[in-house]
């Protein structure tokens, strides 16, 4: 198949003499303001979104590889959220501590640990808050054994978990992000996974927000060095080369922002960082709304159709986050495969609007088909043939 942006189609179509427009959207935005001012931070890596429009505000190495340490754990807590809703399991199963556990992940392995003891049992409610809460080692590997049998099945399950999600350049090679060769994953699968986890198990995702946590007579308190300060979760990780990470989400006056960072020298770095970034993209930006739900954005050509075209729209509103002070301005592509063949659903999804700025994709919205259009006539159908043909000439 051939795929065209619009700009072209509409360029094709205008060499021949037929008026055409199907990227309205260029123009109405460049009145709307738009590029992030440069913002500097001490990490390697970083992206920032705002979350109810996917606005990416700040990006930097956001698709390079590394270990993630202790952030792995979010995907463990993932398969155990889901589990838990699936009703596979309760807060209140039992599972038994093995000397596996103990002694990888427990008080003898000197690492995060919420001190089970070996050959006790431990209810999942509390598995899950020494995960969240501590990052505890033991918490995990108690689930994975209890969960799966072993360690190894329950990382099977966590990699193809990870495919489902859509997480493309992430796997991993231990329940707990210890040391491990196949333990890789990038900052946008890390924070597209803390999305899912907000989004999809929100009474559970407030687990990550509890300020202490106590077991087996030991009082801990959360190791979110940003909590009380809009925070409300997710982790943190550390690994030997790559240095100290966090993915983090804030809420203040009903925006919501995810933040992964990687590649801060110390953990106090990691806290200061982390803590400027979100409060310039809270400060810095506003929400701007490019088009109504429904407002005919541009239109799609239509190949042999009762009619030339067919106008597009997006079924919600499209919001953009953007810079409160910033000269530059947005722009927009209309994308769709060309050409579209009758008959045409009205309501069907046949393109995409993409808002960038510069070069720098914000966020990209479906949209749908305004109206239907029907098989053309014979002489319809043959002008088409014509245009197209001489829009592969030129």
């Amino acid at each position: 198949m051939r795929y065209r942006l619009a700009s072209r189609i509409c360029l094709a179509f205008l060499l021949i003499g037929l008026l055409v427009s199907p990227l309205v959207a260029t123009h109405a935005l460049a009145q709307a303001a738009a590029a992030p001012a440069l913002f500097e931070t001490k990490a390697s890596q970083v992206y920032l979104i705002e979350a109810s429009t996917g606005t990416v505000l700040l990006a930097k190495g956001e698709r390079q590889a590394f270990a993630p340490a202790s952030l792995a754990k979010l995907m463990t807590l993932e398969i155990v959220f889901d589990a838990l809703t699936r009703g596979e399991i309760r807060l209140d199963t039992i599972y038994p501590v093995s000397e596996y556990a103990w002694r990888t992940g427990g008080a003898p392995s000197r690492t995060s640990t919420m001190f089970a003891a070996v050959k006790s049992q431990v209810p999942v409610g509390d598995l899950v808050k020494g995960v969240a809460v501590q990052t505890a080692n033991d918490g995990c590997l108690i689930l994975a054994e209890g969960m799966s049998g072993s360690e190894a099945k329950f990382v099977e399950r966590m990699n193809a978990r990870a495919k489902a999600l859509g997480l493309k350049d992430t796997t991993f090679g231990n329940a707990t992000g210890l040391p491990h060769p196949d333990n890789v994953s990038t900052l946008v699968d890390l924070v597209t996974l803390a999305q899912h986890l907000q989004a999809t198990y929100p009474a559970l995702y407030l687990t990550f927000s509890l300020p202490e946590f106590e077991w087996n007579k030991i009082l801990q308190r959360n190791r979110n060095p940003l909590l009380g300060t809009g925070v409300d979760g997710l982790g943190t990780g550390y690994a030997e080369g790559s240095g100290f990470a966090i993915v983090a989400s804030a809420e203040r006056q009903g925006r919501r922002l995810f933040l992964g960072m990687n590649g801060l020298a110390t953990d106090k770095e990691r806290t200061d960082e982390a803590r400027r970034v979100l409060d310039w993209g809270f400060n810095a930006f506003e929400m701007r709304e490019l088009f109504k739900a429904g407002e005919v954005i541009g239109e799609a050509s239509v190949y042999g159709g009762a009619r030339a075209t067919v106008p597009l729209v997006a079924t919600t509103p499209v919001l953009v986050y953007v810079p409160v002070n910033n000269p530059d301005r947005l722009q927009a592509k209309v994308v769709y495969r060309w050409p579209l063949d009758p008959p045409v659903t009205e309501g069907a999804q046949i393109a995409s609007l993409s808002v960038f700025s510069g070069e720098r994709l914000l966020r990209s919205v479906p949209l749908h088909s305004a109206s239907s259009v029907e098989v053309g006539t014979l002489r319809q159908r043959a002008t088409d043939a014509f245009i197209e043909m001489l829009f592969f000439w030129l």
